[in-house]
């Protein structure tokens, strides 16, 4: 599935909770960040910068806020070219807190992408959702882009197939 067709399925999705009308039409305000996931970009347990990620692997991840809601983020994720395995078989995918070329603890737990897709809204107080309890952490992931990223995990790469740092998808 194409991120296009998640985008669609997700501002269904938004649309028929009553959450909001439409993420399509102009007008919208909600913050539209954006990362490009590359094995290249995982990083080893102490830091350090030899290629520990899928060399191959690569996708996007989309993660966005709702008009109007300040506790709930949505995501699309889109994978290609790494092991794919069904939930529960050691595939996850996670927003962390860190800067490019650092480890950091995760701060959002996302769908596993195990047909190469995953696409959800999470909001703050949901059980599992957010690890950390923090309250605040979904505005804290959309006014600071740079010191999040998002990676998918498999059993392949455990510590990570592919990873790419958040950053805002048009001026912001």
């Amino acid at each position: 599935m194409k991120i296009s067709h998640l985008l669609t399925t997700v501002s269904c999705a938004i649309a028929a909770s009553g959450v909001l009308s439409t993420v399509a039409h102009a007008g919208h305000t909600n913050t539209l960040l954006v990362a490009d996931l590359d094995g290249r970009e995982e990083v080893g347990q102490s830091n350090n910068r030899s290629i520990v990620g899928d060399p191959n692997g690569r996708g996007e991840a989309y993660v966005f806020g709702i008009d109007g809601d300040e506790f709930t983020l949505c995501y699309i994720v889109e994978v290609e070219k790494i092991q794919l395995v069904p939930v529960g078989s050691g595939m996850m995918a996670h927003i962390h807190e860190g800067a490019r070329g650092t480890n950091g603890p995760v701060v959002a737990a996302l769908a596993d992408p195990e047909d190469g897709n995953a696409a959800d809204c999470l909001t703050e107080g949901e059980a599992g959702k957010f690890p950390t309890g923090e309250p605040g952490i979904v505005q804290r992931i959309l006014n600071n882009p740079e010191k999040f990223y998002v990676n998918v995990h498999n059993p392949k790469y455990p510590g990570g197939a592919v990873r790419g740092q958040l950053e805002y998808q048009l001026d912001h």
